[in-house]
Formats: C-alpha cells, sequence, structure tokens
C-alpha cells in the first residue's frame, strides 16, 4: 500500500534498447521514466537493452523523477536475465507485464530474490488482460510491495475485441473496475498510453477523461506528450492554495477543540484535510 505521496503525472515509456534516448531522458519535465525491456526491444536486442538500462539508471542524473524497470513477462525465457539486470540497477521499482495471477507475482519474487534485489524494491503490475483483470483484487492482496497499477491499454482493447472510438466507451468499465481495486488497497493507478502522436486534442480529452475517472496520471510514449499529462495531472498554485487553507482551517478548529470547521462555506471534515495533504504534498515534489 502506498504510505506516500509523489507525483505521477506523466509515465514515460522508453525503450531499453535507445542508450541516447535513456540518456536524454534525464532533462524530460516526466515524473516517471519506465525503462522498457519487453514491448519496445526485439529479441536480438534484449542483452543490450538489459546492459544499457542498468548502467545508465547506475550513472544518475535524473533527479527526483522515479525509474521503473518494465521486464518481460515472469513466464518468458528474458525474466531470469531481467530479474538480474534490476538487482544490478539501482532502480525505484520493478514493473511486471501480463500479470494475471498471485503466482505470478511469488515467483517474480522469487527470481528477484535469488538474484539479489532489495527485498523492499517495489513492485509494479500492468493491468492489460480479462483474466489480469477478474484477479486483480487477489492479485495485489498477495503483496504489499505492490505500490502502482498501468492501465495495458492497448493489449486490454485487443483481448476485448474492442474497437478504437474517441470515447473509448468499450473501455469504461474495465478502467473503472480497476481503479475501485486500486483505491481498495491503497494504491495509485496510471492511465493508459495514447498511440496516435499527431493528435493533440485527442490526447488531451484522454488525459482529461483520465483525470475524471479517478486516474492518477498517463502512461505515454513520446516526449511530446508529457505537457498535456502534467498540465492535466497536475496540482494547479490555486489548488496548492486552497489546500493550505484547508489544512489551516482544520488546525484552528481542533485547537479551539472543535471536529469540524466551516471554509468559504464549506464544510471541513478529516477526510478533506487528509486530500488537502496529498494534494499539497505532490504540488511541493512537482518536476516544474
Amino acid at each position: 500500500m502506498t504510505t506516500h505521496f509523489r507525483p505521477r503525472r506523466s509515465v514515460l515509456y522508453m525503450s531499453g534498447s535507445n542508450s541516447r534516448a535513456l540518456k536524454k531522458a534525464r532533462n524530460l519535465p516526466t515524473d516517471c521514466l519506465i525503462f522498457d525491456l519487453e514491448d519496445a526491444v526485439a529479441p536480438e536486442a534484449k542483452d543490450i537493452a538489459r546492459s544499457q538500462v542498468a548502467a545508465t539508471i547506475r550513472a544518475g542524473g535524473y533527479d527526483q523523477r522515479e525509474i521503473i524497470i518494465r521486464t518481460n513477462a515472469v513466464e518468458t525465457e528474458w525474466f531470469t536475465a531481467d530479474a538480474a539486470a534490476v538487482a544490478a540497477s539501482s532502480a525505484d521499482a520493478i514493473l511486471l507485464p501480463k500479470v494475471e495471477s498471485p503466482a505470478v507475482i511469488k515467483e517474480a519474487i522469487r527470481q528477484l530474490s535469488k538474484a539479489g534485489a532489495a527485498a523492499d524494491l517495489p513492485i509494479w503490475i500492468m493491468a492489460e488482460t480479462p483474466r489480469g483483470l477478474l484477479n486483480l483484487d487477489d492479485i495485489i492482496a498477495t503483496e504489499p510491495r505492490i505500490e502502482v497499477i498501468i492501465m495495458g491499454t492497448s493489449d486490454l482493447s485487443k483481448e476485448m475485441r474492442i474497437q478504437p472510438s474517441t470515447d473509448r466507451s468499450g473501455l469504461i468499465h474495465a478502467l473503472s473496475h480497476c481503479l475501485l481495486t486500486a483505491r481498495a488497497h491503497g494504491l495509485d493507478i496510471i492511465d493508459g498510453v495514447h498511440l496516435t502522436l499527431d493528435d493533440p486534442d485527442g490526447l488531451l480529452a484522454a488525459c482529461k477523461q483520465g483525470r475524471n475517472l479517478g486516474f492518477d496520471g498517463k502512461s505515454l510514449i513520446h516526449p511530446q506528450q508529457i505537457a498535456p499529462a502534467n498540465e492535466t495531472f497536475g496540482i494547479s498554485d490555486k489548488e496548492a492554495e486552497t489546500a493550505r487553507e484547508i489544512i489551516h482551517a482544520w488546525d484552528v478548529a481542533r485547537n479551539e477543540g472543535q471536529g469540524i470547521t466551516v471554509l468559504n462555506g464549506q464544510l471541513i471534515e478529516q477526510l478533506h484535510v487528509d486530500e488537502a495533504k496529498r494534494i499539497l504534498a505532490i504540488h511541493l515534489a512537482t518536476i516544474k
């Protein structure tokens, strides 16, 4: 369960086989970077991608950006070597794709432990298959180190035979199901990618829809998508100031022995204060 708050407005995939892109990412205004060893890397490039990713992360220079390595699926021939690469890096988390059962998490942890990875390494998981979605609650309950869910909407749409649409109507039930499950376990959850690069209006609409549904951020496939995601999922200065006012009003009320208070005509209770603290923490930690 997430016990601290980090901005995850923008979560950018970077191919592990593209060393130039990995280094360029040090200066991108994204909150999270996923160094990908899976879909973005051809089978013949898996070895070089692993070594490049581990070496680049160890070299540092990413400041407060959260660095995650997406491995190949646990049941593939590549995962053992991927786990070793994760263990040899200083990545902030591992992202497991195609997770469909608690057994996958247990096997991943076994191999990570064998490779020497830290026992408290956070785990992110992809929700991208019908079976994975149906088992999501049991999967999360298996391991307290699971921190974040990322929607794999491309694979999910394919397996559900959903036709592409601008409003993503065919995915709404699946998206909301995963959101409910994530929140039930206190986890962050990131919306899926927008695949069309020359569609700024469509990207912005998808970001706004994701924010309205409750997602914490958007997964991205190109640096040009960072700004719309950061703006849509970010905390504005006005929102941060309102959060400060709520916290101050609550503190004053508590000092006076009151369990509730009123601010600008709105009733303030503990739940509003908790949310205000989350908003303020994310705002303060945001990469400008």
